[in-house]
């Protein structure tokens, strides 16, 4: 069996692409919000188990300069093994012969391409960003490189500390119900990640006031 910490052992060799996006990490990101290039994202799956679930779709917008760019938004559909009936209901998924599906690799290429090395930002990140490292993982590469924000971490700065605030699970729906925000198009990955771009946008306003506002301090 060979030892995997030999320091002759050979180097993996990544995509093309996968180099590319890496070296895109080289370059240091503004600390000034207006100049920094954010990737809202969203998720679509066949569950909640990282290991045993699977991405169904990903959707993304891109905001800089405190707009949303949605001539540049950003979705894909993944080709399945796993379904899961139930899921796809509440999603509104429907039958993938009538859009056109991409493999996991495929997805990846081109997300990875979308996002480059803004930093990406998510409601409750940690599912979706976790979600797409295990697809990354089973394509034999690494984790993503980007720096990442949570809504959630965002939202809880705006609010007035209370017991009754601390209990809440600061879902989606709650927030656009208290921002008065549309939810038509709630449960689709394009339109989370586009819902999630606006109440970033009015979190970050709001926070951005204090003194002290540090972009940095809400990097995960």
């Amino acid at each position: 069996m060979k030892n995997p910490f030999n320091i002759w052992s050979k180097q993996p060799e990544y995509p093309k692409y996968w180099l590319e996006y890496e070296t895109l990490f080289n370059k240091k990101t503004s600390p000034v919000l207006t100049d920094t290039k954010f990737v809202v994202l969203d998720t679509e799956t066949t569950g909640f188990d990282y290991h045993l679930d699977r991405i169904l779709s990903i959707g993304a917008v891109e905001i800089y300069n405190n707009e949303i760019n949605v001539s540049n938004a950003f979705e894909i559909y993944i080709q399945q093994e796993r379904f899961n009936e139930q899921t796809v209901a509440i999603h509104g998924i429907l039958n993938h012969d009538l859009i056109q599906t991409y493999t996991e690799i495929e997805a990846i290429e081109q997300f990875l391409k979308y996002t480059g090395n803004s930093i990406l930002v998510a409601h409750h990140a940690v599912f979706d960003i976790t979600m797409i490292n295990q697809m990354l993982y089973r394509q034999g590469l690494p984790n993503l490189k980007n720096k990442v924000i949570d809504t959630v971490d965002l939202y809880k700065a705006t609010r007035i500390k209370s017991n009754l605030i601390k209990q809440s699970n600061y879902t989606l729906d709650e927030i656009a119900e208290n921002y008065a925000l549309d939810v038509c198009d709630r449960h689709t990955a394009a339109g989370d990640a586009y819902l999630t771009a606006i109440i970033f946008l009015k979190t970050t306003v709001q926070i951005s006031r204090k003194n002290n506002f540090n972009l940095k301090k809400y990097f995960k």
